[in-house]
């Protein structure tokens, strides 16, 4: 008799695509050896991280919706979005039930303080449900907190649903807020790198001299990378204005800013006002090749690698920039110290404070054993403690043990 294969279910909605993606594929490649993977998305999802699912040898199923999670400002803009969210929400449940969910695992990329009903809707499916928090709960207004936590309590509280983080404080955050039994059984499935790749990168014969021309880098001057959604949350302008500071003083650093997406025309605007002129370029990651690979080739044109984030979970492109041994800035928040140690694997500075990114930029500028022992202590230390395949196998017997009750 033919052992049929069990289906694992990769589902998220947004066209906005990142780290939460790229940790999905990990643990779709560590997967694909015994069950079925089949990862769903928007159609109008963005090609490069179509290709990536691809190239990771899942499946892929298209939905013709997708969520809003552009700003809401104003109330109007608020209520559009929520009802939005609930129509995706509908729509979402209707497409799953096209699988048997009590014969497969969903691994679903929705906020379970908002989207509570859909998930008891699944549950009542009797399906095995897994939702990746990367964050603690956003902040949110005092009225919400007993509201927010009812919910989780009450999520926490179905057969079948689970909840992964992706760094302990996370885990830690969550405490008090869902059923103190679900809050012991959380496992930490950290972000993470993936060594093998980590190693072909740099021993490729990667060209340093070529990139930098090939994107309008000057190859003279020291070079700052920041690789994520050009978004506030990433501290895309703390990055503008230390890059502004440090011009000032030292015309000879050059601040790159890498992302899957253009700024929008205000947005540019907004740069322009800077007058960085060269010293401060955007690069798009879908110019740069058809792998992952080639993306973290890019990696190798930068001296230094900041990522000034107010909120984070743990961010890969900072985990990448460091297993690649680039000496790297983050900010003190969230689980960013889990991996950055100030001035052991990294240097930390307070989110929002742009003077002390320029100042630590100019420190490793001016200091080149600080930036080896940095490179050196960093790599060692993400190369050791975030190995994408221990994260992934986590995952997977949690998916295994759904089946053995």
């Amino acid at each position: 008799m033919i052992e049929t294969r069990r289906k694992l279910i990769f589902f998220w909605p947004y066209l906005e695509w990142g780290g939460a993606q790229i940790y999905f594929l990990a643990i779709v490649k560590e997967s694909l050896s015994d069950w079925d993977v089949i990862v769903i998305l928007p159609r109008a999802s963005s090609t490069e991280i179509i290709r990536f699912i691809e190239q990771a040898g899942a499946q892929t199923e298209f939905l013709d919706f997708h969520s809003d999670s552009a700003e809401a400002p104003t109330i109007m803009r608020k209520v559009q979005r929520h009802v939005r969210r609930v129509s995706v929400e509908i729509a979402s449940y209707r497409y799953l039930l096209r699988h048997t969910l009590s014969e497969s695992i969903l691994h679903i990329e929705f906020p379970p303080w908002l989207s509570w009903i859909f998930f008891a809707a699944l549950s009542l499916r009797r399906a095995n449900v897994f939702v990746t928090m990367h964050n603690a709960l956003p902040n949110t207004p005092a009225w919400r907190v007993p509201v927010w936590k009812a919910r989780l309590q009450f999520v926490s509280r179905l057969p079948g649903f689970h909840i992964f983080t992706s760094n302990k404080d996370t885990k830690r955050k969550l405490r008090g807020w869902v059923a103190d039994k679900f809050w012991h059984e959380i496992k930490v499935t950290y972000t993470c790198v993936n060594p093998p790749e980590i190693e072909r990168v740099r021993s490729s014969s990667v060209n340093r001299i070529e990139a930098r021309r090939k994107h309008e880098i000057d190859n003279e001057k020291l070079v700052v990378l920041c690789v994520g959604q050009f978004v506030d949350r990433k501290g895309r302008w703390v990055f503008l204005d230390a890059a502004r500071i440090v011009s000032q003083k030292d015309p000879e650093v050059q601040f790159v800013w890498l992302s899957p997406k253009l700024p929008t025309p205000d947005e540019q605007a907004r740069i322009d006002e800077y007058k960085l002129g060269d010293n401060f370029k955007f690069v798009l990651s879908n110019t740069l090749g058809t792998s992952h690979e080639d993306v973290l080739r890019f990696f190798c044109i930068a001296d230094l690698f900041s990522l000034p984030s107010f909120v984070e979970g743990l961010p890969i492109a900072l985990l990448e920039a460091m297993a690649l041994g680039i000496p790297s800035i983050s900010t003190n928040v969230y689980a960013i110290p889990e991996a950055v140690r100030h001035l052991e694997t990294g240097i930390l500075v307070e989110a929002g404070d742009a003077n002390a990114l320029a100042e630590a930029v100019m420190k490793l500028k001016q200091n080149s054993n600080l930036r080896a022992e940095l490179s050196l202590k960093g790599r060692e230390f993400v190369l050791q403690n975030f190995d994408e395949r221990n994260a992934s196998q986590i995952a997977i017997d949690a998916y295994e043990r759904c089946f053995q009750k």
